[in-house]
């Protein structure tokens, strides 16, 4: 049996994927949702330690795929490196992702690390980056939006900050980068970059809640996906 670890992405929490894991447990599929917002004070490697101790939870008794939204792509590529035999994919979905040594503000442009940093200082405290609206992650039906709104937290902005430490380990796991049309971030280059298979899906950049049943289908699909690599 297949387990998916869904690491939710900034700003959001494991109830990111409350629309996807249904689908996932209809096709046989189990899950773990570790909570990288629960913390005070966390960074990309505490964030990286809490994908890790989910990973080790996992029963030894069928494959485990790493899943990874957005700017959890660096938390679970680090926690991966530090456990390379304990998922046998890496799944990023708009992923953000990179060599050792990059973090967000490495791999994002300028404009996004300017007004972030402005959002921090001016409306966070220096230390938190206070949640974008729902449009800015796609979302723009008014249910929808009102349902995520609610949500949303400030992110830490030490987890932007902070570079992923990376062994290479993690380079010889097999991936694959779901990367949603139209785009708002090069993640198809971006996960291409890291040798991943590059996979296109016309949904916004938060499809776990606009459009989960093609991203369940993907996700199952890659499940069974063999890829050449070698298995660590």
């Amino acid at each position: 049996m297949t387990t998916f670890v869904l690491v939710h992405g900034a700003w959001h929490g494991p109830w990111a994927w409350d629309r996807l894991v249904p689908l996932l447990h209809a096709a046989g599929a189990r899950t773990l949702t570790p909570d990288l917002s629960a913390a005070a004070d966390h960074g990309l490697h505490d964030d990286a330690a809490t994908v890790v101790a989910a990973l080790d939870t996992v029963r030894d008794d069928g494959e485990v795929v790493l899943v990874a939204h957005s700017y959890a792509g660096l938390a679970a590529r680090e926690a991966a490196d530090a456990r390379p035999g304990a998922a046998r994919h890496l799944v990023l979905v708009d992923g953000w992702a990179g060599p050792d040594g990059a973090g967000m503000f490495d791999l994002a442009p300028d404009a996004f690390v300017t007004a972030v940093r402005a959002a921090a200082e001016t409306r966070g405290d220096g230390r938190r980056i206070p949640a974008p609206p729902p449009a800015a992650f796609g979302i723009t039906d008014p249910g929808d939006a009102e349902w995520l709104a609610a949500r949303l937290v400030p992110q830490l902005l030490r987890t932007f900050t902070e570079r992923t430490r990376l062994s290479g380990a993690v380079d010889r796991i097999p991936g694959t980068a779901v990367h949603c049309s139209p785009q708002t971030y090069p993640f198809d280059r971006l996960g291409a970059a890291v040798g991943y298979r590059t996979v296109e899906l016309d949904a916004p950049h938060n499809v776990m809640l606009a459009r989960p049943e093609p991203l369940a289908r993907i996700l199952m699909e890659v499940a069974s996906f063999k890829n050449e690599k070698s298995e660590v």
